[in-house]
């Protein structure tokens, strides 16, 4: 069976993300676009991954708690997780790496915090979209050490992808799946790197505006639809 995803979104707890982008929002958006499971992904926090989940409930999708974290060397890399638990574990392990910057919402815009019933209940006034102290192989120890699986995030792009940063992607790192942006020719972007077809390649909307998370295009084929065959598929080969 097909399962339509959407692993990269961000809620308005990322400062570049709309203020619509409440837990509520986006799991209806998800429904109505047919997707059947979707992970959380704020700058370098999980703080509106519960409020999705319990969002979802009594809903047929699945939500991934997740964060996309922002390396020493400025690489995205998506950090998935099968439960809340785990994830906040991971999210408590960085906070001595991450900078004590204020968060200015004139310039970068508010970070809002949800509660379970989708109210605004407080702001994040650390700054979010800053660099933690930890390479790229330090995220994908500390992750897999919690069960989780890593995604080096939009590779095509310019900017904070781990090809344009390095140059390269490292050999002495587990990859295993590889995301590119909703916009880029995947087979265009193949054909000029001919490396890249050892990996699983995923396509993600990368969404900080509701209409921005991807229809039921992109799909992994599953036995069933549980998160655990989803992971196995993820850290493996699709």
């Amino acid at each position: 069976m097909k399962m339509y995803y959407d692993l990269h979104i961000h809620t308005a707890l990322s400062p570049c993300g709309d203020r619509d982008m409440s837990p509520m929002n986006i799991v209806n958006m998800a429904i109505l676009k047919g997707l059947d499971i979707i992970a959380i992904t704020d700058h370098n926090s999980v703080k509106n991954c519960l409020p999705c989940i319990e969002m979802a409930k009594d809903k047929d999708i699945i939500i991934i708690p997740g964060m996309e974290i922002q390396t020493k060397e400025e690489v995205h890399l998506l950090c998935l997780f099968k439960n809340i638990r785990d994830a906040l574990k991971f999210e408590d392990n960085i906070q001595d790496y991450m900078p004590k910057e204020l968060n200015n919402p004139e310039f970068f815009g508010e970070q809002l915090i949800f509660d379970e019933k989708n109210n605004v209940v407080d702001k994040e006034e650390r700054l979010l979209i800053v660099s933690a102290n930890l390479n790229i192989n330090q995220v994908f120890s500390m992750v897999s050490s919690l069960n989780g699986a890593v995604i080096p995030a939009h590779i095509d792009k310019r900017n904070f992808s781990i090809i344009s940063n390095l140059g390269f992607l490292p050999l002495d790192i587990n990859i295993t799946t590889v995301e590119i942006s909703k916009n880029c020719n995947r087979e265009d972007f193949i054909n000029r790197n001919r490396y890249l077809e050892k990996y699983n390649i995923i396509i993600n909307s990368d969404a900080h505006y509701l209409g921005d998370i991807s229809e039921a295009e992109n799909y992994i084929e599953v036995h069933t639809k549980n998160i655990d065959e989803f992971f196995e598929l993820l850290k493996n080969h699709l």
